[in-house]
Protein backbone atom coordinates (compact mmCIF):
# COMPACT_ATOMS: atom_id res chain seq x y z
CA UNK A 1 0.00 0.00 0.00
CA UNK A 2 1.11 3.55 -0.61
CA UNK A 3 1.93 5.95 2.52
CA UNK A 4 -1.08 8.15 2.78
CA UNK A 5 0.20 11.95 2.85
CA UNK A 6 -2.77 14.31 3.94
CA UNK A 7 -2.45 17.87 3.78
CA UNK A 8 -5.12 20.10 5.38
CA UNK A 9 -5.37 23.68 4.01
CA UNK A 10 -3.70 25.34 0.38
CA UNK A 11 -2.53 28.50 1.41
CA UNK A 12 0.82 29.23 0.86
CA UNK A 13 1.94 26.57 3.74
CA UNK A 14 -0.29 24.09 2.61
CA UNK A 15 0.20 24.41 -1.41
CA UNK A 16 3.60 24.67 -1.23
CA UNK A 17 4.75 21.51 1.13
CA UNK A 18 2.07 19.64 -1.28
CA UNK A 19 4.31 20.94 -4.25
CA UNK A 20 7.46 20.16 -2.94
CA UNK A 21 6.58 16.58 -1.50
CA UNK A 22 5.33 15.74 -4.78
CA UNK A 23 8.65 16.61 -6.35
CA UNK A 24 11.33 14.61 -3.69
CA UNK A 25 8.58 11.34 -3.22
CA UNK A 26 8.38 8.28 -5.34
CA UNK A 27 4.41 8.31 -6.83
CA UNK A 28 4.81 4.78 -6.71
CA UNK A 29 4.90 4.60 -2.75
CA UNK A 30 3.16 7.86 -1.69
CA UNK A 31 -0.21 9.26 -2.21
CA UNK A 32 -0.66 12.75 -1.71
CA UNK A 33 -4.01 14.34 -0.80
CA UNK A 34 -4.79 18.28 0.04
CA UNK A 35 -7.94 19.09 1.57
CA UNK A 36 -9.27 22.69 1.29
CA UNK A 37 -12.55 24.30 1.55
CA UNK A 38 -12.80 26.90 -1.13
CA UNK A 39 -11.95 25.70 -5.09
CA UNK A 40 -9.46 28.40 -5.49
CA UNK A 41 -5.98 29.66 -4.11
CA UNK A 42 -6.41 32.39 -1.75
CA UNK A 43 -4.12 35.31 -2.30
CA UNK A 44 -4.16 36.07 2.12
CA UNK A 45 -1.55 39.10 1.47
CA UNK A 46 -3.44 40.57 -1.38
CA UNK A 47 -6.84 40.83 0.16
CA UNK A 48 -6.37 44.21 1.33
CA UNK A 49 -5.76 44.88 -2.16
CA UNK A 50 -9.20 42.80 -3.21
CA UNK A 51 -11.31 44.92 -0.35
CA UNK A 52 -9.70 48.33 -1.33
CA UNK A 53 -11.23 47.62 -5.40
CA UNK A 54 -8.74 46.22 -7.36
CA UNK A 55 -8.47 42.46 -9.15
CA UNK A 56 -6.42 40.22 -7.90
CA UNK A 57 -5.83 36.21 -9.43
CA UNK A 58 -7.37 33.54 -7.76
CA UNK A 59 -5.84 30.09 -9.76
CA UNK A 60 -7.94 27.19 -9.84
CA UNK A 61 -6.35 24.61 -7.54
CA UNK A 62 -7.83 21.86 -9.87
CA UNK A 63 -5.51 23.65 -12.24
CA UNK A 64 -3.04 24.49 -9.84
CA UNK A 65 -2.66 20.41 -9.28
CA UNK A 66 -4.04 19.04 -12.43
CA UNK A 67 -1.19 16.48 -13.56
CA UNK A 68 1.20 16.68 -10.33
CA UNK A 69 0.41 13.17 -9.11
CA UNK A 70 -1.24 15.51 -6.00
CA UNK A 71 -5.56 14.69 -5.29
CA UNK A 72 -7.37 17.55 -4.04
CA UNK A 73 -10.54 17.17 -1.98
CA UNK A 74 -12.84 20.01 -1.81
CA UNK A 75 -14.31 19.93 1.61
CA UNK A 76 -14.50 21.58 4.95
CA UNK A 77 -12.42 19.92 7.87
CA UNK A 78 -14.84 19.07 10.76
CA UNK A 79 -12.46 17.09 12.94
CA UNK A 80 -9.07 15.70 13.24
CA UNK A 81 -8.56 12.04 15.19
CA UNK A 82 -5.01 11.45 15.47
CA UNK A 83 -5.64 8.43 17.61
CA UNK A 84 -7.77 6.50 14.93
CA UNK A 85 -5.35 8.73 12.05
CA UNK A 86 -8.51 10.26 10.16
CA UNK A 87 -9.89 13.67 9.37
CA UNK A 88 -13.40 13.88 9.36
CA UNK A 89 -14.86 16.10 6.68
CA UNK A 90 -17.86 17.74 4.97
CA UNK A 91 -18.79 18.75 1.93
CA UNK A 92 -21.93 18.97 -0.85
CA UNK A 93 -22.15 14.83 -1.00
CA UNK A 94 -22.40 15.11 3.38
CA UNK A 95 -18.79 14.36 3.74
CA UNK A 96 -17.23 11.28 5.24
CA UNK A 97 -13.46 10.30 6.62
CA UNK A 98 -10.29 10.98 4.95
CA UNK A 99 -7.32 8.37 6.20
CA UNK A 100 -3.82 9.42 6.83
CA UNK A 101 -0.34 7.69 7.71
CA UNK A 102 1.58 11.51 7.65
CA UNK A 103 -0.95 14.09 8.28
CA UNK A 104 0.65 17.75 7.32
CA UNK A 105 -1.97 20.44 9.23
CA UNK A 106 -1.91 23.52 7.25
CA UNK A 107 -5.03 25.31 7.96
CA UNK A 108 -3.70 28.92 8.99
CA UNK A 109 -5.54 31.55 10.93
CA UNK A 110 -8.64 33.72 11.06
CA UNK A 111 -9.77 36.78 12.23
CA UNK A 112 -10.41 37.12 16.14
CA UNK A 113 -12.44 39.63 17.86
CA UNK A 114 -10.59 39.38 21.03
CA UNK A 115 -14.01 39.57 22.79
CA UNK A 116 -14.92 42.86 22.11
CA UNK A 117 -18.71 43.31 21.92
CA UNK A 118 -20.12 44.21 18.38
CA UNK A 119 -17.12 43.08 16.52
CA UNK A 120 -18.71 39.85 15.09
CA UNK A 121 -22.21 41.68 14.50
CA UNK A 122 -20.87 45.08 13.07
CA UNK A 123 -17.22 44.84 11.91
CA UNK A 124 -15.36 43.97 8.64
CA UNK A 125 -12.36 42.00 8.58
CA UNK A 126 -10.08 40.91 5.93
CA UNK A 127 -8.67 37.18 6.55
CA UNK A 128 -10.72 35.14 4.23
CA UNK A 129 -11.72 36.24 0.47
CA UNK A 130 -15.45 36.27 1.29
CA UNK A 131 -14.58 38.90 3.95
CA UNK A 132 -12.25 41.03 1.92
CA UNK A 133 -15.49 40.63 -0.89
CA UNK A 134 -17.89 42.14 1.83
CA UNK A 135 -15.68 44.68 2.71
CA UNK A 136 -15.07 45.98 -1.24
CA UNK A 137 -19.09 45.96 -1.66
CA UNK A 138 -19.48 48.09 1.56
CA UNK A 139 -16.65 50.22 0.45
CA UNK A 140 -18.22 50.76 -3.20
CA UNK A 141 -21.57 51.55 -1.12
CA UNK A 142 -20.24 54.23 0.09
CA UNK A 143 -17.89 55.43 -2.49
CA UNK A 144 -21.18 55.53 -4.76
CA UNK A 145 -22.62 57.71 -2.41
CA UNK A 146 -22.15 61.84 -1.92
CA UNK A 147 -19.90 62.84 0.43
CA UNK A 148 -18.65 59.66 0.85
CA UNK A 149 -18.44 58.15 3.61
CA UNK A 150 -15.89 57.21 7.18
CA UNK A 151 -13.76 53.93 6.93
CA UNK A 152 -12.42 53.48 10.78
CA UNK A 153 -9.93 50.41 10.52
CA UNK A 154 -8.67 48.79 14.39
CA UNK A 155 -5.68 47.51 14.82
CA UNK A 156 -2.06 49.02 14.09
CA UNK A 157 -0.54 46.12 13.23
CA UNK A 158 0.86 45.11 9.59
CA UNK A 159 -2.29 44.36 8.35
CA UNK A 160 -4.09 47.74 9.64
CA UNK A 161 -1.45 49.65 8.27
CA UNK A 162 -1.92 47.83 4.85
CA UNK A 163 -5.01 48.04 4.80
CA UNK A 164 -5.65 51.28 5.65
CA UNK A 165 -3.20 53.01 3.54
CA UNK A 166 -4.57 50.91 0.69
CA UNK A 167 -8.31 52.10 0.65
CA UNK A 168 -7.45 55.95 1.70
CA UNK A 169 -5.30 55.33 -1.87
CA UNK A 170 -7.25 53.48 -3.95
CA UNK A 171 -10.71 55.14 -2.35
CA UNK A 172 -9.51 59.12 -1.83
CA UNK A 173 -13.08 60.21 -1.52
CA UNK A 174 -13.21 58.43 1.40
CA UNK A 175 -12.29 58.96 4.94
CA UNK A 176 -9.81 56.54 6.41
CA UNK A 177 -8.76 56.46 10.15
CA UNK A 178 -6.44 53.85 11.57
CA UNK A 179 -7.07 53.63 15.64
CA UNK A 180 -3.70 52.01 17.00
CA UNK A 181 -3.65 50.58 20.55
CA UNK A 182 -0.46 51.83 20.87
CA UNK A 183 2.70 53.80 18.99
CA UNK A 184 2.11 53.47 15.37
CA UNK A 185 4.93 51.52 13.85
CA UNK A 186 5.84 51.16 17.29
CA UNK A 187 7.80 47.65 16.32
CA UNK A 188 9.52 49.43 13.22
CA UNK A 189 12.97 51.87 13.61
CA UNK A 190 12.57 55.06 14.05
CA UNK A 191 13.30 55.83 10.42
CA UNK A 192 10.35 53.48 9.47
CA UNK A 193 8.03 55.06 12.09
CA UNK A 194 8.65 58.49 10.57
CA UNK A 195 8.38 57.12 6.76
CA UNK A 196 5.00 55.66 7.45
CA UNK A 197 3.91 58.46 9.33
CA UNK A 198 4.70 60.62 6.03
CA UNK A 199 2.69 58.22 3.79
CA UNK A 200 -0.43 58.60 6.41
CA UNK A 201 -0.30 62.31 6.03
CA UNK A 202 0.35 62.09 2.32
CA UNK A 203 -2.74 59.61 1.79
CA UNK A 204 -4.96 61.73 4.06
CA UNK A 205 -5.10 58.42 6.82
CA UNK A 206 -6.24 59.80 10.28
CA UNK A 207 -3.75 58.25 13.05
CA UNK A 208 -5.47 58.21 16.34
CA UNK A 209 -2.56 56.54 18.86
CA UNK A 210 -3.12 54.91 22.30
CA UNK A 211 -6.51 54.52 21.82
CA UNK A 212 -8.24 51.27 22.92
CA UNK A 213 -11.58 49.97 21.35
CA UNK A 214 -14.14 48.59 23.85
CA UNK A 215 -17.25 48.01 21.52
CA UNK A 216 -18.25 48.42 18.09
CA UNK A 217 -21.35 49.36 16.89
CA UNK A 218 -23.86 50.04 13.46
CA UNK A 219 -22.55 53.16 13.04
CA UNK A 220 -19.48 53.95 15.87
CA UNK A 221 -16.94 52.59 18.08
CA UNK A 222 -16.49 53.35 21.61
CA UNK A 223 -13.45 53.98 23.02
CA UNK A 224 -11.77 53.18 26.60
CA UNK A 225 -11.34 56.67 27.23
CA UNK A 226 -15.55 56.88 26.54
CA UNK A 227 -15.04 58.73 23.15
CA UNK A 228 -17.78 57.55 20.38
CA UNK A 229 -16.10 57.51 16.99
CA UNK A 230 -18.36 57.51 14.15
CA UNK A 231 -17.69 54.83 11.13
CA UNK A 232 -19.85 53.80 8.34
CA UNK A 233 -17.51 51.17 7.81
CA UNK A 234 -15.19 49.61 10.67
CA UNK A 235 -12.58 47.15 10.05
CA UNK A 236 -11.34 45.36 12.58
CA UNK A 237 -7.39 43.47 12.37
CA UNK A 238 -6.68 43.62 15.91
CA UNK A 239 -6.06 39.81 16.04
CA UNK A 240 -6.21 36.93 14.80
CA UNK A 241 -6.72 32.87 15.95
CA UNK A 242 -6.49 29.47 14.96
CA UNK A 243 -9.48 26.77 14.45
CA UNK A 244 -9.83 24.94 17.35
CA UNK A 245 -9.79 21.21 15.45
CA UNK A 246 -6.28 20.09 16.73
CA UNK A 247 -7.21 20.89 20.52
CA UNK A 248 -10.47 19.51 20.37
CA UNK A 249 -9.14 16.57 18.32
CA UNK A 250 -6.12 16.13 21.73
CA UNK A 251 -3.00 17.60 20.00
CA UNK A 252 -0.58 19.43 22.00
CA UNK A 253 -1.24 23.11 21.86
CA UNK A 254 -0.72 26.33 23.17
CA UNK A 255 -3.26 28.64 24.82
CA UNK A 256 -4.36 30.13 21.45
CA UNK A 257 -4.63 27.01 20.40
CA UNK A 258 -1.20 26.34 18.15
CA UNK A 259 0.23 23.19 17.66
CA UNK A 260 3.36 22.76 19.63
CA UNK A 261 5.92 21.42 17.32
CA UNK A 262 9.52 20.42 17.56
CA UNK A 263 12.53 21.41 15.36
CA UNK A 264 11.25 19.54 12.44
CA UNK A 265 7.69 20.81 12.77
CA UNK A 266 6.54 17.43 14.27
CA UNK A 267 3.65 17.38 16.78
CA UNK A 268 5.29 17.25 19.93
CA UNK A 269 2.62 14.37 21.20
CA UNK A 270 1.65 12.77 17.73
CA UNK A 271 5.08 12.00 15.91
CA UNK A 272 3.53 11.61 12.63
CA UNK A 273 1.38 14.70 12.64
CA UNK A 274 3.31 17.64 11.30
CA UNK A 275 1.88 21.71 11.34
CA UNK A 276 3.05 24.61 9.32
CA UNK A 277 2.14 28.54 9.12
CA UNK A 278 0.27 30.07 11.63
CA UNK A 279 -0.73 27.18 12.97
CA UNK A 280 2.46 25.64 14.01
CA UNK A 281 3.48 27.20 17.56
CA UNK A 282 7.74 26.80 17.04
CA UNK A 283 10.51 27.67 18.61
CA UNK A 284 13.22 30.38 16.17
CA UNK A 285 16.41 30.19 16.48
CA UNK A 286 15.96 33.16 19.00
CA UNK A 287 14.12 31.25 21.27
CA UNK A 288 11.12 33.38 20.66
CA UNK A 289 8.09 32.26 18.69
CA UNK A 290 7.98 32.22 15.12
CA UNK A 291 5.50 35.06 14.36
CA UNK A 292 2.07 34.27 12.31
CA UNK A 293 3.61 35.58 8.61
CA UNK A 294 3.97 34.61 5.36
CA UNK A 295 7.91 34.52 5.79
CA UNK A 296 7.14 31.71 8.99
CA UNK A 297 4.77 29.66 6.69
CA UNK A 298 8.03 29.65 4.27
CA UNK A 299 10.37 28.57 6.88
CA UNK A 300 8.04 26.27 8.24
CA UNK A 301 6.90 24.51 5.31
CA UNK A 302 10.78 23.77 4.14
CA UNK A 303 11.00 22.28 7.28
CA UNK A 304 8.06 19.92 7.47
CA UNK A 305 9.10 18.89 3.96
CA UNK A 306 12.55 17.95 4.76
CA UNK A 307 11.95 16.21 7.74
CA UNK A 308 8.65 13.93 6.11
CA UNK A 309 10.96 13.20 3.22
CA UNK A 310 13.89 12.28 5.64
CA UNK A 311 11.73 9.77 7.47
CA UNK A 312 9.85 7.95 4.46
CA UNK A 313 13.74 8.13 2.23
CA UNK A 314 15.53 7.22 5.53
CA UNK A 315 17.47 10.67 4.32
CA UNK A 316 19.39 12.83 6.65
CA UNK A 317 17.34 15.67 7.98
CA UNK A 318 18.53 18.45 7.06
CA UNK A 319 19.19 21.19 10.38
CA UNK A 320 18.66 24.77 8.85
CA UNK A 321 17.56 27.88 10.64
CA UNK A 322 14.54 28.73 11.71
CA UNK A 323 14.45 32.46 11.85
CA UNK A 324 12.29 35.67 10.98
CA UNK A 325 14.08 38.00 9.09
CA UNK A 326 11.96 40.76 8.96
CA UNK A 327 8.56 43.13 7.35
CA UNK A 328 7.89 43.51 3.99
CA UNK A 329 4.79 46.74 3.74
CA UNK A 330 3.18 47.70 1.32
CA UNK A 331 1.72 51.60 1.63
CA UNK A 332 -0.51 52.15 -0.92
CA UNK A 333 1.06 50.49 -4.72
CA UNK A 334 3.54 53.14 -4.90
CA UNK A 335 4.90 53.24 -1.64
CA UNK A 336 5.97 50.73 1.08
CA UNK A 337 9.16 49.47 4.02
CA UNK A 338 11.03 46.78 4.35
CA UNK A 339 12.04 46.63 7.51
CA UNK A 340 14.45 44.07 8.60
CA UNK A 341 15.10 42.39 12.05
CA UNK A 342 18.31 41.34 14.42
CA UNK A 343 18.49 37.79 15.47
CA UNK A 344 16.67 39.22 18.73
CA UNK A 345 13.72 39.86 16.67
CA UNK A 346 14.22 43.82 17.46
CA UNK A 347 14.19 46.60 14.38
CA UNK A 348 17.52 47.18 12.85
CA UNK A 349 18.08 51.04 12.18
CA UNK A 350 17.99 50.57 8.74
CA UNK A 351 15.18 50.18 6.20
CA UNK A 352 14.27 50.98 2.86
CA UNK A 353 11.43 52.61 2.01
CA UNK A 354 9.39 54.33 -1.00
CA UNK A 355 8.77 53.09 -4.95
CA UNK A 356 11.47 50.54 -4.57
CA UNK A 357 10.37 48.66 -1.56
CA UNK A 358 6.72 48.88 -3.33
CA UNK A 359 8.31 47.03 -6.29
CA UNK A 360 10.38 44.74 -3.94
CA UNK A 361 7.29 43.67 -1.64
CA UNK A 362 5.48 43.41 -5.68
CA UNK A 363 8.35 41.25 -6.75
CA UNK A 364 8.18 38.97 -3.60
CA UNK A 365 4.12 38.77 -4.06
CA UNK A 366 4.23 37.72 -8.00
CA UNK A 367 6.85 35.31 -6.96
CA UNK A 368 4.74 33.69 -4.09
CA UNK A 369 1.94 32.83 -6.78
CA UNK A 370 3.80 31.83 -9.01
CA UNK A 371 4.94 29.19 -6.64
CA UNK A 372 2.21 28.47 -5.45
CA UNK A 373 0.77 27.97 -8.83
CA UNK A 374 2.89 25.82 -10.11
CA UNK A 375 3.58 23.70 -6.96
CA UNK A 376 5.98 21.36 -8.51
CA UNK A 377 8.05 24.27 -9.74
CA UNK A 378 7.54 23.34 -13.75
CA UNK A 379 9.27 20.04 -13.57
CA UNK A 380 7.49 17.31 -15.67
CA UNK A 381 3.78 16.57 -14.74
CA UNK A 382 2.66 13.01 -13.88
CA UNK A 383 -0.09 12.83 -16.41
CA UNK A 384 -0.69 9.00 -15.07
CA UNK A 385 -1.49 10.33 -11.64
CA UNK A 386 -3.80 12.78 -12.66
CA UNK A 387 -6.46 12.77 -10.00
CA UNK A 388 -8.29 16.46 -9.71
CA UNK A 389 -11.31 15.31 -8.34
CA UNK A 390 -13.25 17.50 -6.90
CA UNK A 391 -14.87 14.68 -4.23
CA UNK A 392 -12.95 11.50 -3.62
CA UNK A 393 -14.87 8.60 -1.97
CA UNK A 394 -14.61 9.32 1.80
CA UNK A 395 -13.21 5.80 3.80
CA UNK A 396 -16.07 3.85 4.59
CA UNK A 397 -13.98 2.26 7.73
CA UNK A 398 -11.38 4.17 9.09
CA UNK A 399 -10.56 1.19 10.88
CA UNK A 400 -10.10 -1.05 8.40
CA UNK A 401 -8.39 1.71 6.36
CA UNK A 402 -6.29 2.08 9.19
CA UNK A 403 -5.37 -2.10 9.50
CA UNK A 404 -4.31 -2.63 5.29
CA UNK A 405 -1.57 0.67 5.40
Amino acid sequence: MKHRIVILGAGYAGSYAAGTLARRLSAADTEITVVNAEPDFVQRLRLHQLAAGQTIEAPQLTEVFAGTGIRLRLARITAVDPERQVVAVADAEGGGEVGYDTLLYALGSHGADGGVPGVAEYAFDIAARPAALRLRERLDSLSRREGGGRVLVVGDGLTGIETATEIAESRPGLSVTLVARGELGARLSAGARGHLRQVCDRLGVTVLEHTVVEAVEAVRVLCADGTALASDATVWTAGFAVSPIAAVGGLEVTENGRIVVDRTMRSVSYPNVYAVGDSAYAIGDNGRPLPMSCASAGYTGMRATAAIVGHLTGRKIPNTKLEYPGNHISLGRRDGILQMVDDEGRAKPKYMGGRKAARIKAGILKMSLWANSNPTFGLPKRKHHLTTVAAMPAVPDASADKAVA
